[in-house]
């Protein structure tokens, strides 16, 4: 009996200690101190470790634009296209949040920028960065990918409003004409909207109504 409590105890100061470290390693990541994050993973932390919301230390470190910790946790093998529990990667998470730099770092280490569903297309036109927008053209990526429900990245800037995006994407050769699963079209959407604008623009340049 006495092993049995001693091993008992053991186990949950293991378990104890365990613990802590978990909230240690993910307030260090959310914080942006890099070195506490190394210093816990070198002490034997999962480079995968994941928050309640399955955020994980890679996908914290790229919505906050923290570079540094992302390249270690990349050469460290963490899951470059993990998702949450919500469908975010860690690139739809730096795109979303205009990190350039973390954008790059994730696709040089394979980061999908179409993993299916929302695309890094789609979550550039709910930031607020035409750079970042403008990288993402120049890979050519899938221009005229469908989100969930059916909208293109050229569909949803004109339903947002913003007109420096869906200028971008016209000249980078979406398609103007495609409606979604709902047979609205990016102009449709517009109008709706109000952004008379972008109505005009895309009449400009012959989008179909």
């Amino acid at each position: 009996m006495r092993k049995l409590l001693a091993g008992l105890g053991f186990f949950l100061v293991l378990s104890v200690a365990h613990g802590g470290a978990y909230d240690e390693i993910l307030e260090a990541a959310e914080r942006g101190d890099s070195v506490a994050v190394v210093a816990l993973l070198q002490r034997g932390m999962d480079v995968n470790t994941t928050d309640q919301a399955g955020n994980s230390l890679l996908m914290i470190a790229a919505r906050n634009g923290n570079v540094e910790l992302l390249e270690f946790l990349l050469k460290s093998r963490a899951g470059v296209n993990r998702r949450n529990r919500f469908g975010d990667t860690a690139m739809l998470l730096a795109v979303v949040n205009g990190n350039l730099d973390a954008v790059k770092a994730l696709k040089q280490h394979g980061g999908q920028l179409d993993p299916g569903g929302w695309s890094a297309l789609h979550y550039a036109v709910f930031g607020e960065n035409p750079d970042l927008l403008a990288w993402l053209l120049a890979q050519k990526p899938g221009l005229d990918a469908r989100a969930p429900n059916g909208q293109t990245a050229l569909m949803l800037a004109s339903k947002m409003g913003k007109l420096e995006f869906v200028k971008q994407l016209i000249d980078g050769d979406a398609d103007m004409d495609l409606a979604d699963y709902e047979g609205v079209t990016a102009i449709a959407l517009a109008k709706r909207g109000g952004f008379d604008a972008i109505v005009a623009y895309l009449r400009s340049v012959g989008a179909v109504e």
